[in-house]
């Protein structure tokens, strides 16, 4: 499948909202089949023998303990601040549509 047709290239256009001319059409064609030939190559080599690589500094994660911890102020106080409160919480305008 490392040769993408016309309808392939129309098809992940359409997928991604993309008006692309005949010039642009002919270009991604040849484009992602390249791609797609090389992901070939490498999905053919034998890596059965490497261990896995996660990362290469040698560097940890470094976090601290959850914790409580009390600033000796009542939650109740801190909301009187705020213009709206629901069930206890700070109310804010929705963010997503």
């Amino acid at each position: 499948m490392a040769k993408l047709t016309r309808e392939d290239v129309l098809k992940l256009a359409r997928l991604a909202r993309l008006e692309l001319s005949d010039a642009e059409i002919e270009e991604f064609s040849q484009e992602l089949s390249d791609i797609l030939q090389y992901v070939e190559q490498l999905q053919k080599i034998d890596t059965g023998d490497l261990k896995p690589t996660n990362q290469v500094t040698g560097l940890t994660n470094v976090t601290r303990r959850d914790e409580v911890r009390d600033y000796g102020y009542d939650p109740a106080d801190l909301l009187k601040n705020v213009p709206e409160v629901k069930d206890n919480q700070i109310k804010v305008k929705r963010m997503l549509g």
